[in-house]
């Protein structure tokens, strides 16, 4: 297939552009490679991509373009007609939605808008798009179901991608749009994002730094590794979304539709508390954390819990990698790549 993967200089997208290439797909990729954190980072995810089998083979073109630049994303549309859209680009980072939350309307807000509509005139079979845990915001029931509701946000960044959740159901009643959106649950591994704790914590151990701990280690997130995660959204490009038979308008179900509309949660199912976290990275590393501990940040929620059974029943896809194994993996990762024995 063709498919377009936006954000593919990110760290999901990086992924899952480079297991498409390797299964014989044509990709094109589009990110607009901000300074958000270190370019370079993304700059090698994309050497990588260049130096795939299929790169050199002519299946792989990359764009270099903002989605809020509506003209940039109708002439990628242009140049041809896409199977499937993975639409993975956006703001990430949640204290950087506290003091920048324009940034969030120009890329989560406007870029959606701008993918949205560039798909409904090309005819796309099937969309797929990132959401994230996050949307949950105040829900304490846990585990987080996708029957759940989603309307208490706690932070802007998790209210944009809950608007994307419906602006995409919205696009998807009104056109017959096939749109599946992901709940992602705290994802790590190789390539990883340098703003995420578990890469911030390597960095200051191996360097000798204490690591900030906040609300005293008493957080439990689900680490979900990144092959799980890409399994989870490839496979769901794969399946194009289709109305529910059994949606009931009296009582209707937030994760289906009368519309060809879907959303997953994507998480490991096994949350851990943040000390355990640091206790196998240590092992990992072979290095003790010099810890500070600190109070709860603004917006920060208390657990993370998925429960992806409706991913597993769909597609027979399940998250099956260790945070051990998973942490090992990426430790031995960012010391080949920063060079450091």
């Amino acid at each position: 297939m063709r498919i377009l993967v936006t954000g593919n200089a990110g760290f999901i997208g990086f992924h899952v552009a480079r297991r498409l290439l390797e299964r014989g797909d044509t990709v094109v990729g589009l990110d607009n490679v901000n300074g958000y954190y270190d370019p370079a980072l993304k700059a090698a995810r994309l050497r990588v991509l260049e130096e795939t089998e299929g790169a050199i083979a002519g299946r792989y073109r990359f764009h270099r373009a903002d989605l809020a630049d509506a003209g940039a994303i109708s002439a990628c549309f242009s140049e041809g007609r896409f199977d499937r859209v993975i639409h993975l680009a956006a703001q990430a980072g949640i204290r950087h939605s506290i003091d920048n939350p324009g940034d969030y309307v120009h890329s989560n807000l406007v870029g959606f808008a701008n993918v949205l509509e560039a798909c409904r005139r090309q005819g796309c079979d099937h969309l797929t798009f990132a959401s994230t845990s996050s949307v949950y915001g105040a829900n304490t029931r846990m585990p987080y179901s996708e029957q759940h509701g989603a309307d208490h946000p706690l932070q802007f960044y998790a209210a944009t991608k809950r608007a994307n959740e419906l602006m995409a159901h919205s696009y998807s009643h009104l056109f017959g749009m096939p749109m599946t959106g992901l709940r992602f649950f705290t994802v790590y591994g190789p390539w990883g994002r340098p703003d995420m704790a578990l890469f911030r914590f390597t960095r200051n151990i191996l360097a000798g730094k204490p690591i900030q701990v906040f609300n005293h280690g008493n957080h439990r997130r689900d680490f979900t590794y990144i092959d799980d995660v890409v399994d989870g959204v490839v496979r769901a490009s794969d399946h194009i979304a289709a109305p529910d038979p059994g949606w009931d308008a009296s009582s209707p179900s937030p994760a289906t539709s009368q519309a060809p509309f879907r959303i997953f949660n994507i998480g490991n199912g096994k949350p851990v508390g943040l000390d355990e976290c640091i206790e196998t990275l240590e092992a990992a590393l072979g290095k003790r954390a010099i810890r500070e501990n600190l109070p709860a940040q603004p917006g920060d929620a208390q657990e993370t819990y998925a429960d992806s059974s409706a991913l597993f029943d769909a597609f027979d896809c399940r998250p099956t990698t260790s945070l051990r194994d998973g942490i090992s993996r990426f430790v031995n990762w960012y010391l080949s790549y920063f060079g450091i024995s």
